[in-house]
């Protein structure tokens, strides 16, 4: 079942000489439930592609599809509680509120859009994350891997439809990158999430079901690792 697609999608940055083109004709579609990973190098526009497929930044042109919906069709209003309610981010530098501890920051996400907690769900992701015990403490009492464990529940905590990961792993050992994967892919699996990592770490990419590669705002490969979804 087709979750996402993206249909010549193309994002300019600038003008006359100083014009970039980050994306060029980008088209692919993405299965409900598929762990994708996005590769290519510094510069070839997979992190312009997953603040696009997020609602961050609108493209130059083309079409983003989400379970049938036209991200793009929306206003400003609208696209904020996209946002809010089916997309999960996480970023390399954790981008957590200092002076909210680990509860209100998995919580914000909800609070923000006027609805209430529910509690189940927060217990269930503090017990699986390994943060029962750190649920009060504030983001600089905690280790770099803890942090990057309350982006993950944050991200989950309104059990969006899509979750995007921008280098997870960026800024944690080799211990704690393979801790946070295998909690990704936890995710993936248990609660049936769609989960598109951007990565340039390729013992990463390989635990994927499909990785696409970018070079100069275009795909240049699309491998299927793993057997389609069903």
């Amino acid at each position: 079942m087709e979750i996402l697609k993206i249909e010549s999608l193309t994002k300019v940055y600038g003008e006359g000489e100083n014009q970039v083109r980050a994306l060029d004709g980008v088209s692919f579609s993405v299965e409900k439930g598929e762990f994708l990973a996005i590769i290519g190098p510094s510069g070839s526009g997979k992190s312009t592609l997953l603040h696009i497929l997020g609602g961050v930044d609108r493209p130059t042109s083309g079409k983003v599809w989400m379970n049938g919906q036209d991200v793009y069709a929306q206003d400003e209003e609208q696209l904020a509680i996209f946002r809010r309610r089916q997309v999960g981010l996480i970023y390399q530098f954790y981008n957590l509120i200092p002076v909210l501890n680990v509860v209100e920051n998995m919580t914000l996400p909800v609070l923000m859009d006027g609805r209430q907690v529910n509690e189940e769900r927060l217990n269930e992701l503090l017990d699986t994350l390994g943060l029962r015990d750190r649920q009060k403490n504030l983001p600089n009492q905690l280790s770099g891997g803890q942090q990057q464990r309350v982006s993950i529940g944050r991200a989950l905590m309104n059990a969006p439809a899509v979750v995007l990961a921008d280098e997870p792993t960026g800024n944690l050992d080799s211990k704690n990158s393979q801790e946070i994967v295998e909690l990704l892919k936890m995710s993936n699996r248990k609660y049936g999430q769609t989960l598109i990592v951007i990565t340039h770490d390729e013992n990463i990419a390989l635990q994927a079901d499909r990785i696409i590669a970018i070079e100069d705002g275009r795909i240049v490969r699309d491998e299927r690792i793993r057997g389609a979804k069903t």
